[in-house]
């Protein structure tokens, strides 16, 4: 739907203090100060409104874009599908966090390319800001050109360092778990795909410099970078070094610590506060955000995870609601550097979903003051 000028009435409005019964406005895409023109009135009595959701990183884009292997390669109408589920579940602002690695298939840099020129040519038609954050394999050091060449071409503002590669098995001589999968997924024989594992680990003493030249160059360029996994505060302070200010998902609570102390953004997963522990057996995102050790959550595989996250730590942890509710708006939105969202303050964009608090299910979502989502029994009330 078309932008708007609307004056909800009745609402509960979450403030940084938590939920206030007052009259919001929206006018011309940002939400109005006390003496803004009157809008379409719309009654929310028994409805919250909260600040729309800013994901920091998630791929659960994937299923839209590549529904089969080989089988759809138009992805554009992945995406508009991807901003519905977005809108679904709150979301006004979404990182799209996409691979560029040598594992191939949705993760080669031949993908990533594709994504890109249809995100260019997607993106600027939909009401949900859609960004591109590029996950780089740090071993890739010969195709470094190629990506800086596609970070600069398609705009991507952020860029996250990730290893995948298993050195452990790979260093010992044995062949790692799952080859066979990886290499079909790839599009390589058993064989090949082994032989570029190993060949990309024996290059591991070239990594660090190059990564060095490489976070120099980005950092002068003014993209913002980041880890990802860390696992120990030495890739941590590593990593701060090269200008990465921004730890996605460290593994352990030493990495959390080590990024906190430095000053770093922490980023976790959302999925990982629903579930109560990681899927892979890393540290509780629950006892990390407990000790004060994140700055924001992210939907990292699952879109309903992050706004279902707010309600498990203020159920389960007793944290306050609209701390927890900022650590899916306003604190994603200050890592990126978004000052313009992430809280219901005139002036700001008017990013709002609106809540039905006693199931937490979305009924509308505004993304710049655009509807985005609209679903009943709240439907009614837009529509009388």
């Amino acid at each position: 739907m078309a932008e708007t000028d609307l004056h909800f009435t009745g609402g509960r409005i979450l403030t940084p203090d938590g939920f206030d019964i007052q009259d919001l406005g929206v006018a011309d895409g940002r939400i109005g100060g006390a003496g803004m023109r009157a809008g379409r009135r719309v009654d929310l009595t028994g409805w919250a409104v909260l600040p729309g959701i800013v994901d920091i990183h998630g791929d659960g884009f994937e299923r839209h874009v590549a529904a089969r292997r080989g089988a759809l390669l138009d992805m554009e109408d992945g995406l508009v599908a991807t901003e519905a589920e977005l809108a679904a579940n709150g979301i006004t602002t979404a990182v799209l966090a996409q691979f560029f690695s040598w594992e191939g298939g949705m993760r080669s840099p031949e993908f990533a390319e594709r994504l890109a020129d249809a995100w260019a040519r997607t993106a600027p038609g939909l009401a949900t800001d859609l960004r591109l954050q590029l996950r780089l394999e740090t071993h890739m050091i010969d195709a470094f050109p190629r990506a800086e060449a596609l970070i600069a071409q398609a705009g991507i503002g952020y860029v996250v360092f990730n290893d995948h590669l298993p050195h452990d098995r790979l260093a010992a001589g044995k062949t790692p778990p799952r080859l066979t999968g990886q290499a079909l997924k790839s599009g390589r024989s058993p064989a090949a795909h082994l032989a570029l594992l190993q060949d990309l680990h024996a290059r591991s003493a070239d990594v660090p410099a190059a990564l060095d030249a490489l976070a120099a160059r980005l950092t002068r360029a003014g993209h913002l970078l980041a880890s990802h996994d860390d696992h120990t505060a030495d890739d941590r302070r590593a990593y701060r070094a090269r200008g990465a200010r921004v730890a996605e998902f460290p593994e352990t609570r030493a990495a959390a610590a080590e990024a906190r102390s430095g000053g770093d953004g922490i980023v976790l997963g959302a999925p990982n506060v629903v579930r109560g522990a990681s899927h892979a057996g890393k540290v509780s995102a629950r006892d990390l955000i407990a000790d004060g050790l994140c700055d924001a959550l992210a939907s990292d595989y699952h879109y309903p995870s992050p706004r279902k996250a707010a309600f498990v730590l203020s159920g389960d942890l007793g944290l306050p609601f609209a701390q927890a509710w900022a650590l899916v708006s306003s604190g994603p939105a200050r890592l990126l550097g978004l000052s313009d969202r992430g809280e219901i303050v005139p002036g700001k964009r008017a990013d709002l979903v609106i809540l039905d608090p006693d199931t937490g299910r979305v009924g509308a979502t505004l993304a710049g003051g655009r509807i985005t989502y609209l679903t009943s029994p709240l439907a009614a009330r837009f529509l009388a």
